[in-house]
């Protein structure tokens, strides 16, 4: 290969790379914008994805409904709480601790409530409330989203079921939730949440006059 040769393709790769180089500097804040920009919609449809129990989009916004999902199933973890407890929060095929390749979470105690944190503060029980719909259509039971706004704003038990509880606890507060950290939620992220409960199948639990229970029909 002559020297003008050797040159010229010395020339035509280092403009190679620059071209190469400046595409992907060009390509990488549009990338990045796109993701931002797709960022609820992909929670979204990840929501739908991870949703342990049929929706009712009936009447729903189905973009609500599919971030709540997500904020219940993949952050927040609430069922965690709010359901049985350990022993009947997954099915036994489904169990990641106890080594199930596919995680399966029990629809029969999906978010019913009924986890004992007693002892506490003098009581021998403390349950986790029932956050599926009841009869009305409306999550927590039948609670309103202004109602849903102030009890994780304020911490307030509106169904006034909390035992006496020893001093310095109030048992006008709802206790052992994590509300002082989910209140500083964004009223659109609040409003999701209870937008996925308000589409959860209902679960009656215990007969009345239980706090846990949900007159379903």
């Amino acid at each position: 290969m002559t020297r003008r040769k050797v040159l010229t393709s010395a020339v035509a790769v280092a403009v190679c790379t620059v071209v190469v180089a400046a595409g992907i500097l060009i390509r990488a804040p549009r990338v990045q914008a796109h993701e931002e920009d797709e960022g609820d919609r992909g929670r979204i449809e990840r929501g739908f994805d991870i949703a342990p129990v049929p929706l009712n989009l009936e009447g729903k916004n189905r973009e609500l409904v599919g971030l709540g999902s997500y904020l219940v199933n993949a952050v927040a973890d609430c069922n965690g709480c709010h359901s049985a407890g350990p022993p009947t929060e997954y099915l036994n095929t489904g169990n990641p601790y106890t080594g199930a390749k596919v995680t399966q979470i029990n629809p029969a105690t999906y978010l019913g409530g009924g986890r004992d944190f007693g002892p506490f503060a003098g009581v021998p029980h403390l349950y986790s409330r029932n956050l599926t719909p009841d009869k009305t259509g409306m999550a927590e039971g039948g609670h309103t989203f202004k109602e849903f706004l102030t009890i994780i704003r304020t911490g307030v038990d509106m169904d006034h079921v909390h035992p006496n509880l020893a001093p310095p606890f109030d048992g006008n507060l709802l206790q052992v939730m994590p509300w002082p950290v989910h209140r500083n939620m964004s009223t659109h992220d609040l409003r999701a949440i209870y937008e996925y409960l308000s589409a959860i199948p209902c679960i009656e639990g215990p007969p009345a006059p239980s706090p846990l229970h949900n007159d379903c029909k």
